[in-house]
C-alpha cells in the first residue's frame, strides 16, 4: 500500500514515511494510491471480534510496513477498558423514531477524537523509536481535537505537540482540558482569532519545506491520513451491531461535521464496500459543506464571517480535509484538483454544481443544518424520550438525521461528545448541570498553563524555535 498526494507531486510513500509529514511536499493531502476492498464474507467473519482485534483487521488494510503482529500490539494499547472505561467499546444507544447513537466518547477527554488519537499516539512512538528520530506535532483545535491529541501524546517518547486554539471561541471545560496539563511535552498556545486562522498557521507553517525539516514538524488533526484509517473503524464496527445476517444490510450515518475528517472515514468506508445507504452530513450555523452539497458550490467564509456557535468545535469555515474527498469527486485526477483549488484561491470559491447527481447518487451524501433552537430542542426531546443526555454537537446530527430515517434503514447518528464539555448549554436546554464523570470532577480548579499570541505566523515559528526540541544541527 502506497500514498500519494491529492495534488499529484509527491513520489508515492509507505504509511510510516506519510505518517510523518501531515501535509504532502505540494502541498496536498495524502490518499492510498488504491481503496482497499472488503467483501461481505470478510465482513462477517469479522462479527465475532473485538473493538481492538477490528481496529487491527482493518488498519492493516492501509499498512503493510508494520509487522502485522506488531500492529495487534498497538492496537491492543490504544483500546482497552483502561483506556475507555465503560461496559462495552463504543456501545449503540437507541434512541426514537428508528436512530442510534454511536457511543465514541467514552475516551479520556469524552470525545470521539479520542478514538483515532489514542491509536496515533501508540504508533507514532512506535515508528520515531524504530527510526531513531523524534518529531514535534504542530496542530490547530477547535475543542477536542487538541485535547485529544495531548493526553494521547503526553509523556510519549520522542513527541512534543504544539497545538493552537483560539481565545475565547472554546467552552471552559475544553480549555481546562488542554489548559491544565503540566507536561514538558504539551504546549499551549491561544491566538487572537478563529479556528480557521490557527488552522492557516499550521498551513503555512507546514508548507515552509526548510523550517518544517528542521525542525521535524509532524501533524495530528485529521490531515494525518492516520487519523481517517483509524476512523474507518468504527463505521465498520457500528455496521455490524446494527445489521445481522437475516436482517437489513444498509445502513445510514448522521455526522455532525466541521473540518470533515469524521464523515471522510465514513466515505472511505463505503468505499471499501461497507453497504453504506447515505452518509448524512450535518452541519451548525456555519453551513459552508452544507452549501456545497446542497448547491455544488463551495465557498469559505473568512473569519470575520464565521459565527461562534454553542456546538463551537463545528465553528469551521475552511474544511481541511474537503481536498481527499474532491479528489475522488473529480475522478481521483491530481490534475483538475490542482485547478479546482487554484479557483479556490484566486477567486474565494468554486462550483462542481454539473457533478451534483454524484454527491448521492454515486457517493451517497446528503446533507442539512441545525441552530441554536434547534439543539435546545433536540437536547430536550431526547432526553424526554429516550432518558439520554446529548451534547450540543450530537444534537446538531440527530436534528438532520429525522429528516433522513427511512423505513428499514438503521440511522446511527455518531456521537461526538459527551454533554460534560459544554455546561452552559446544557443547563440552558434542561435547566440543570450535566453529570461530569467522577475522575474529572476538579478540572476547574487546576492550574492551567497556556501562552497567549497574536494571530501572526512569525510570532508562533519564534516560539517553536525556542521551546522545540531539535535533532543535533537541523535546526541551526
Amino acid at each position: 500500500m502506497k500514498y500519494i498526494s491529492t495534488r499529484g507531486g509527491m513520489a508515492p510513500q509507505s504509511f510510516s514515511d506519510i505518517l510523518l509529514e501531515g501535509l504532502a511536499p505540494d502541498g496536498g493531502l495524502t490518499v492510498p494510491e488504491t481503496i482497499p476492498q472488503v467483501s461481505a464474507e470478510t465482513r462477517e467473519q469479522w462479527r465475532g471480534l473485538g473493538y481492538a482485534e477490528l481496529a487491527a483487521e482493518i488498519l492493516s488494510l492501509f499498512i503493510d510496513d508494520i509487522p502485522r503482529e506488531d500492529l495487534r500490539r498497538l492496537t491492543a494499547a490504544a483500546y482497552n477498558t483502561e483506556v475507555f472505561p465503560g461496559p462495552q467499546m463504543v456501545p449503540l444507544k437507541p434512541l426514537k423514531g428508528g436512530m442510534s447513537l454511536l457511543g465514541l466518547s467514552e475516551g479520556p477527554t469524552l470525545a470521539f477524537k479520542d478514538m483515532a488519537m489514542q491509536f496515533l499516539g501508540q504508533i507514532f512512538e512506535y515508528v520515531l523509536e524504530k527510526r531513531g528520530t523524534t518529531l514535534n506535532i504542530l496542530g490547530a483545535t477547535s475543542g477536542d481535537t487538541g485535547s485529544a491529541a495531548e493526553y494521547a501524546m503526553r509523556g510519549k517518547r520522542g513527541v512534543s505537540v504544539f497545538m493552537l486554539s483560539p481565545q475565547g471561541r472554546m467552552s471552559a471545560f475544553q480549555r481546562a482540558q488542554m489548559y491544565s496539563l503540566q507536561d514538558e511535552n504539551i504546549h499551549n498556545i491561544a491566538v487572537a482569532g478563529v479556528f480557521d486562522d490557527c488552522q492557516d498557521i499550521v498551513k503555512a507553517l507546514a508548507g515552509d519545506l526548510e523550517f518544517k525539516s528542521a525542525y521535524r514538524l509532524g501533524a495530528v488533526n485529521s490531515i494525518n491520513w492516520a487519523r481517517i484509517a483509524a476512523q474507518v473503524v468504527y463505521y465498520f464496527w457500528g455496521w455490524l451491531r446494527a445489521t445481522d445476517q437475516s436482517g437489513p444490510q444498509q445502513v445510514s450515518f448522521c455526522v455532525p461535521s466541521g473540518n470533515f475528517g469524521n464523515i471522510l472515514a465514513g466515505h472511505i468506508a463505503r468505499e471499501m464496500g461497507l453497504p453504506i445507504r447515505r452518509l448524512v452530513l450535518a452541519t451548525n450555523e456555519n453551513n459552508v459543506l452544507e452549501e456545497f452539497f446542497r448547491t455544488g458550490v463551495y465557498r469559505p467564509r473568512s473569519a470575520a464571517q464565521t459565527h461562534a456557535t454553542s456546538s463551537p468545535s463545528m465553528d469551521i469555515s475552511k474544511a481541511s480535509n474537503f481536498e481527499r474527498f474532491v479528489f475522488d469527486l473529480l475522478g481521483r485526477d491530481p490534475q483538475r484538483l490542482a485547478n479546482v483549488w487554484k479557483k479556490l484561491d484566486s477567486a474565494g470559491y468554486f462550483d462542481l454544481s454539473e457533478l451534483k447527481p454524484d454527491f448521492e447518487g454515486r457517493y451517497g451524501f446528503v446533507s442539512g443544518t441545525s441552530s441554536h433552537a434547534d439543539r435546545l430542542a433536540t437536547i430536550r426531546k431526547v432526553k424526554e424520550e429516550s432518558g439520554v443526555l446529548i451534547d450540543p454537537h450530537t444534537a446538531d446530527g440527530v436534528k438532520v438525521a429525522e429528516t433522513y430515517v427511512e423505513p428499514g434503514v438503521p440511522m446511527l447518528v455518531l456521537e461526538t461528545a459527551l454533554p460534560a464539555k459544554f455546561a452552559e448549554t446544557i443547563v440552558e436546554a434542561i435547566g440543570e448541570e450535566p453529570p461530569v464523570p467522577a475522575h474529572l470532577g476538579d478540572l476547574a480548579s487546576l492550574p492551567q498553563r497556556v501562552v497567549n499570541l497574536d494571530c501572526d505566523v512569525e510570532q508562533v515559528r519564534e516560539y517553536i524555535r525556542k521551546h522545540a526540541p531539535v535533532q543535533g544541527a537541523a535546526a541551526s
